[in-house]
């Protein structure tokens, strides 16, 4: 079940002199300076700005979203734009500023029609608070990994189970290849520069996920002063700890446990709950407005003209990255959204 990964990247390798991509050794995790990542800057906005009735504002915070006397429809938005205060008004409002700023917006925005939160007559607003169990492992072998581009290649054989374990694993895959500066940086214990020059040089790097459950008790709380809480206690932890040992066994058979450290030849650490590039679920979809925050169009059952579009729609997470269910999302509610309009 291994095979390619869906990188996202502008390459073309039928015409290595014409490809936007250049398959440098500064991919994954760091922005691209050719703009060949196929990301919501170079794919969505940079095109969107093209058109006359687009416009982008930058260094500007929404602090609250206010609804007419009857609750139904957001009438105002309320930000701070360069250090001053400023107020929109729209037809539609879309709410994208991922699964922790958008459910805390919305709590924020509690009035007298909705005193739990904005569209939180479930309750669920802010809870089942998901971003997925994460590892970054290194493993070593005697011969040199000169790789660049490396983050192409995925396994999924453990994804629904193994033997005597009927629960999903998750998923592994390559991660970017690793410079001595990066291991420096999250290496567990101390090491001098030229054990971890070794270490990279000769390195195969991994990424393994596995799910995250929902649970209401993970969940975001702001506080009257506008400070975020994220309340989170790691679950389906046996899953995560079962595929870490698979790919253990994998990397020893393929002889890349050469160099005796910490782990039985293992860089591993646990990515921490600062590391939010997955997180989804705090406003949950469906169909029921008495058990999700939105409907199936992801428009908030309880405000006629509110959508929240990024991660917090799912209901539960899958063990892959979330960008590409996002990204399908957006473009399907894009087209109720305007289908609305006309």
């Amino acid at each position: 079940m291994g095979g390619e990964l869906p990188v996202g990247v502008r390459l073309d390798e039928a015409h290595p002199e014409t490809s936007q991509c250049i398959r440098c050794d500064t991919c994954d995790g760091f922005p691209c300076l050719v703009h060949a990542k196929a990301d919501a800057h170079t794919t969505c906005v940079m095109p969107a700005l093209q058109h006359p009735n687009v416009t982008l504002r930058t260094h500007a915070k929404v602090t609250r979203l206010s609804t007419d006397a009857g609750g139904r429809s957001v009438s105002k938005i309320e930000a701070e734009v360069d250090g001053k205060r400023e107020e929109f008004t729209a037809d539609i409002v879309v709410v994208s500023c991922g699964a922790i700023n958008s459910a805390a917006l919305l709590l924020g925005s509690a009035n007298d029609r909705h005193p739990k939160g904005l569209g939180n007559s479930s309750g669920q607003l802010g809870r089942n608070y998901m971003c997925h169990l994460n590892s970054a492992v290194v493993s070593v072998g005697k011969k040199v990994n000169p790789t660049k581009f490396q983050k192409t290649f995925g396994i999924n054989d453990f994804y629904f189970g193994t033997p005597g374990f009927e629960f999903p694993l998750g998923h592994i895959q390559m991660l970017g290849k690793m410079s001595k500066e990066m291991l420096a940086e999250g290496a567990p214990f101390f090491a001098p520069g030229l054990a971890l020059d070794f270490i990279a040089k000769h390195s195969i790097d991994w990424w393994l996920t596995s799910e995250d459950l929902p649970s209401a008790d993970n969940n975001i709380t702001v506080d009257k002063g506008g400070g975020i809480t994220l309340h989170y206690t790691p679950n389906n932890e046996e899953g995560h700890k079962r595929l870490l040992e698979k790919l253990k066994k994998l990397t020893h058979d393929i002889g890349t446990d050469f160099v005796v450290m910490p782990k039985h030849g293992f860089l591993s650490q646990r990515i921490p709950l600062a590391g939010v590039a997955h997180q989804v679920g705090t406003a949950r979809f469906g169909k029921d407005a008495k058990t999700a925050v939105l409907d199936l169009n992801c428009r908030a059952h309880d405000v006629d003209n509110l959508y929240v579009v990024d991660g917090s729609f799912f209901p539960s997470s899958s063990a892959v990255n979330p960008a590409l269910t996002i990204i399908a999302n957006a473009l399907r509610v894009g087209e109720h959204i305007a289908q609305r309009l006309k």
